[in-house]
């Protein structure tokens, strides 16, 4: 399933050449993010890579969106997403774009990282459970009625549950089955944080999944040879100018990975 077709990179510029997210993206002006079912990001640190999920969590107003604080007159990163595009894909009975689902959301390798530290610190474990309610977009009101209720004890017990029985790995996988729900577009940075090879095999396994048989559409953002190899989608590498696709074996941590393994082979070969 796709809700989104495409995002439209902005195409202005700006004088002050560290102007952010201009600066980040400069390489990449007017250029267009054709999506798949399921679209990689690959770049290393400082190639856009969540900048790029960021503005698109913006631009299409998803749960998890971080708002950029403006240290000047002009807030250039409203700027750039207003300056920025989105193609929706058409509904088949012919009545509009597609609706973007309200269980979608953008989930960040550090949202994960701060859910775990919530369940292994049990003193902020109640704050930090209704913190999270206004991160996905519950409002103060409905809030204010749930502190408290059976639900949120319940789900609270859960965390508890979860602290004492499973690592920091397995309670993020237990993060994406609990958010990764069918008919939803789903942005991840860096979902590999925490997660063991065998795990990420699994999340790998999951995303296709929901991809091919529950009406999904993924963007992610990942260094993971792992989900690299085993994602069935579009890779994108921004490391290159441009916004350009490519064969996961051609990727330059890949082919280092590739080397690393082939000058050690004679040591797996011993056994």
């Amino acid at each position: 399933m796709q809700y989104v077709r495409c995002f439209e990179l902005s195409n202005h510029e700006v004088r002050n050449p560290n102007i952010y997210p201009y600066n980040v993206l400069k390489g990449k002006s007017g250029e267009v993010l054709i999506l798949d079912a399921v679209t990689i990001l690959y770049g290393n640190n400082g190639s856009g890579k969540s900048t790029l999920l960021n503005l698109l969590a913006t631009k299409l107003e998803m749960k998890g969106a971080e708002t950029n604080k403006a240290w000047g007159i002009v807030d250039y990163y409203m700027k750039y997403v207003a300056e920025s595009k989105i193609s929706y894909e058409s509904a088949e009975n012919g009545t509009g774009d597609i609706v973007i689902p309200d269980n979608s959301r953008y989930l960040k390798s550090e949202d994960v990282l701060y859910e775990i530290k919530k369940i292994q610190q049990e003193a902020v474990l109640h704050e930090g459970y209704l913190y999270e309610r206004g991160k996905l977009g519950m409002t103060k009101e409905a809030i204010a009625n749930h502190n408290g209720s059976y639900l949120m004890k319940k789900q609270i017990e859960k965390r508890q549950f979860a602290q004492e029985k499973y690592s920091n790995g397995e309670t993020a996988m237990q993060i994406y089955e609990d958010y990764i729900l069918p008919d939803g577009l789903y942005l991840l940075d860096e979902p590999e944080s925490s997660l063991s090879p065998e795990n990420q095999l699994k999340l790998a396994e999951m995303i296709n999944q929901a991809a091919r048989l529950l009406g999904c559409q993924f963007v992610i953002a990942t260094h993971s040879p792992f989900l690299l190899g085993s994602l069935a989608g579009t890779v994108y590498n921004l490391d290159l100018d441009g916004l350009r696709t490519c064969k996961w074996t051609e990727l330059d941590n890949i082919k280092l990975f590739e080397q690393f393994f082939s000058v050690h082979r004679h040591e797996f070969e011993k056994h």
